[in-house]
């Protein structure tokens, strides 16, 4: 895992998908993706409208953006947390995309054993270590799209990091552990949670924060719409920034309380070397006029509570 010295984020102001997730990889070297295998793993936990779930138009609006620059056997991977995975993807629409756009679908629940990775549990605090799907172990390149949502089953946030667990098996074929009774049982959630990203490599990120939910979640919860879309090839500084946003407008004890990079996710997550270490490795790049006076907000956040 190769640890960032210092972790852009792009920020942009606007409700407008399409142009905002164009602007936003606009700043990013794409080149190195023609002709790569590309997994994409977007938030479909369950079958309820964004801010809940991925927005259909952020998950066309970044295939798109992959197809132009020439990706290659572009697949979505998902297990969905709250419901039937393929009815949620067919309730959510995706299959009907996937056609319209041509790329793959994969439902992780209905894969064999031979699709999943063992990760031994040495040095996590995973009881049995846990298995990760090798559609994203495999790819030449990883992206990821998240929501901004609070979480209160025990994540208190889920973001990019949280996102991960959606590529863990739920129970391996063959298999009666369950793992997610595991993470969802333990007093070690928030640490599980940024472990499971110490196994992966993420090359982007884009989170969806044209609205969020500052309390409840995952699928429900106050909403409140700061109009933003974010990018970053690091995971820790995009969530960093995700908390501060959420502070930015109240939100739950758990994700108000202290400084950001003492919450469990992100300082387990830093422990680990998936990203920026502190909130001064991190730099905010507003991508319009709009964007500066919230990227000044952010900024404001991280400095007093980072």
């Amino acid at each position: 895992m190769t640890q960032n010295t210092v972790g852009e984020v792009f920020l942009i102001k606007t409700s407008d998908r399409h142009t905002g997730i164009r602007s936003l990889l606009s700043q990013f070297d794409l080149k190195d993706y023609s002709g790569k295998r590309t997994a994409l793993k977007a938030n479909f936990n369950s079958a309820d409208r964004f801010p809940a779930s991925t927005h259909l138009d952020t998950l066309g609006a970044l295939v798109k953006g992959l197809k132009e620059v020439g990706t290659r056997d572009l697949t979505l991977a998902e297990r969905s947390g709250m419901g039937d995975t393929r009815r949620v993807l067919e309730q959510m629409g995706v299959f009907d995309l996937s056609e319209k756009l041509g790329f793959k679908v994969v439902v992780l629940d209905e894969i064999d054993k031979e699709g999943w990775m063992k990760i031994d549990r040495d040095g996590t605090h995973w009881l049995r270590g846990f298995y990760i799907s090798k559609v994203f172990l495999e790819a030449d390149k990883v992206v990821q799209t998240c929501c901004l949502k609070a979480h209160r089953f025990g994540g208190h946030f889920t973001m990019s990091l949280k996102n991960s667990v959606g590529l863990v098996a739920k129970k391996v074929p063959g298999g009666l552990y369950n793992y997610m009774w595991e993470l969802h049982g333990s007093p070690y959630q928030r640490r599980m949670i940024s472990e499971i990203n110490k196994f992966y490599d993420v090359d982007l990120v884009v989170m969806d924060a044209i609205k969020a939910f500052v309390n409840k979640g995952p699928e429900l919860g106050d909403v409140v719409e700061p109009n933003l879309l974010l990018a970053s090839r690091d995971r820790i500084a995009i969530d960093a920034d995700g908390v501060a946003i959420l502070r930015s407008y109240g939100s739950t004890k758990d994700i108000m309380n202290g400084k950001i990079f003492e919450l469990e996710q992100i300082k387990r997550a830093a422990e680990l070397g998936i990203g920026v270490k502190s909130a001064s490795d991190i730099e905010l790049i507003p991508l319009n006029d709009k964007s500066r006076e919230t990227a000044d907000k952010i900024n404001d956040v991280l400095k007093s509570k980072g």
